[in-house]
């Protein structure tokens, strides 16, 4: 078996990811009477963006590439994911919903710069911007259940599918068991991941359309996600509830994208009223969104878009300068999906802009952090633009679209480092070799006063300890003891190190997805 590529995870990667850890484990509170902590972006790309969920949501996706650049270490992401699970059961998850009821009473005073951007320019004054989810509206009236409702697309397809992250990531099923998310007036609802993908697929037969994101706008951008949740859920339960769509994304080929008569891409839908029958369109740069999404459904179609709005914000064109949209959210996309589909002239471009304008930063105790500050002299760097840009970081070409076409289900029964005291340890390398038998690990220190310490880690799932053998950094190493019949504990000291285990562990067939994944979590790290 080749290496994953990259092979390890880099400095700023494992910055985020300490950053991210903290953020996913620092207790706040997100209900109805607490607040989020401030370094939870509800900031970004107002007033559509701007609350904090959409944080939860995009930090989930390099975990995601993290986990199949580290498959033999994966307990860090499955506990960070965990809690941007919980947290987007809450209160603060759905805040719009839960409190912008009817229409919104200042859309008479929006700034003159949303008309014809955000709002058509004939209803400029008279119609609700996008972002404000008018809960309450007629046909259908306040809804409580910001999953049970009509619309709340941007709420429920998100959360199904950070829960599938969740569930590719963990082995877990625990989102198959009863849970409650927060509705309007302090009323709790009870769901299941089943029942919220089965619910998703019988609203989308009922509106051909696409589902409403805030009420009475459909947004191609998030049924693209939405879609892309339950494709993944479906390659892990069995389940076929993708089929909706794919029957979706042919009207959108037809309704939401211009395209003339030399298949050149003269604009697209940035959301569609249906009960105006009223679209608000935009140039073709704004399929960018749409094609990160759209990539592991419909590749062709997610490449034709990327294309378009590289072609028109002349990104690949050596002798213009970058052309940067006020929002970075846009740049962050351009240079993900270039690294996707390894445009190496528009991601070095990309590269170069974001390095001389996008502020990176190390921070924390001995800089052991990282992010992007993007110049807005804030205390802590913009968690969902941070975390679009880091999918360049640990991504290769090709490594969005693999995690969700073909997913490493067998990483479940290989050996596998747990129990690792991390953030104190880190490890940038653990993945298997099941032609050689030997498993790969890489560990990393970056706290100086914690250097040398002594610390444990177990490995689990090995075939036959008697072939056991580890070397650690080109030298035989005898510290570790049998913990069961099929694992050990391995002490070492924190530091920076290259262990190399003879596992004996072969790979003999891919397990079927059902047989996969556990109801139980299994111990978490230090």
């Amino acid at each position: 078996m080749k290496k994953p590529l990259p092979h390890c995870l880099n400095e700023r990667t494992q910055g985020w990811l300490r950053f991210l850890w903290k953020k996913a484990t620092t207790e706040d509170d997100w209900s109805e009477k607490g607040e989020p902590h401030p370094w939870w972006d509800r900031y970004s790309t107002a007033p559509m963006m701007n609350f904090p969920r959409f944080d939860l949501s995009e930090s989930s996706y390099a975990i995601g590439l993290m986990s199949d650049v580290t498959p033999a270490w994966r307990e860090v992401y499955a506990t960070i994911l965990e809690g941007l699970v919980e947290r987007h059961l809450t209160y603060w998850a759905a805040v719009d919903w839960l409190t912008q009821f009817g229409h919104d009473p200042n859309r008479e005073s929006y700034p003159e710069s949303w008309r014809d951007t955000l709002i058509p320019k004939h209803l400029f004054g008279s119609y609700d911007t996008p972002g404000w989810t008018a809960n309450g509206v007629e046909p259908w009236g306040l809804q409580k259940d910001p999953i049970g409702a009509e619309g709340n697309l941007f709420f429920k397809g998100w959360l199904n599918l950070v829960m599938s992250l969740h569930k590719y990531v963990s082995g877990e099923s625990k989102w198959e068991k009863s849970f409650e998310v927060a509705g309007v007036g302090g009323t709790r609802f009870e769901w299941t991941q089943p029942k919220l993908a089965d619910h998703l697929v019988e609203l989308w037969a009922r509106h051909p359309a696409g589902l409403h994101c805030e009420n009475t706008k459909v947004w191609p951008f998030c049924l693209s996600a939405a879609g892309l949740g339950l494709q993944l859920n479906d390659t892990l339960s069995g389940t076929s509830t993708h089929e909706v769509f794919n029957s979706w994304l042919e009207y959108a080929k037809e309704n939401y994208f211009g395209v003339d008569e030399s298949n050149k891409l003269r604009w697209t839908t940035f959301y569609y009223d249906p009960i105006r029958d009223e679209h608000m369109r935009h140039g073709p740069s704004d399929a960018l969104p749409t094609s990160l999404y759209l990539l592991p459904q419909d590749p062709s179609y997610a490449e034709f878009l990327y294309h378009a709005a590289v072609s028109k914000m002349g990104w690949s064109d050596q002798n213009k300068p970058v052309r940067a949209p006020s929002d970075p959210r846009f740049i962050a996309l351009g240079l993900a999906l270039a690294k996707e589909w390894g445009d190496e002239r528009t991601l070095n471009r990309l590269n170069k802009y974001v390095e001389e304008n996008f502020e990176p930063r190390a921070f924390g105790p001995d800089k052991g952090d990282f992010g992007w500050w993007f110049n807005f002299k804030e205390q802590w760097p913009r968690g969902q633009i941070s975390a679009l840009l880091i999918l360049a970081e640990v991504g290769t070409k090709g490594s969005w679209r693999r995690l969700f076409e073909k997913p490493d289900l067998w990483k479940f029964e290989a050996p596998t480092i747990e129990g690792v005291d991390f953030p104190s340890l880190g490890v940038t390398e653990a993945w298997n070799d099941p032609d050689a038998g030997l498993l790969h690990v890489q560990t990393s220190a970056i706290y100086s006063h914690l250097k040398g310490k002594p610390t444990t880690f177990s490995i689990t799932n090995l075939p036959d300890l008697a072939r056991l053998e580890i070397t650690c950094d080109g030298h035989s190493f005898e510290k570790w003891h049998r913990t069961s019949q099929h694992s050990i504990e391995v002490a070492t000291d924190i530091n920076s190190h290259n262990f190399r285990i003879t596992t004996g562990y072969h790979r003999q067939n891919i397990p079927g997805p059902r047989s996969t994944f556990r109801h139980q979590r299994q111990p978490s790290p230090k």
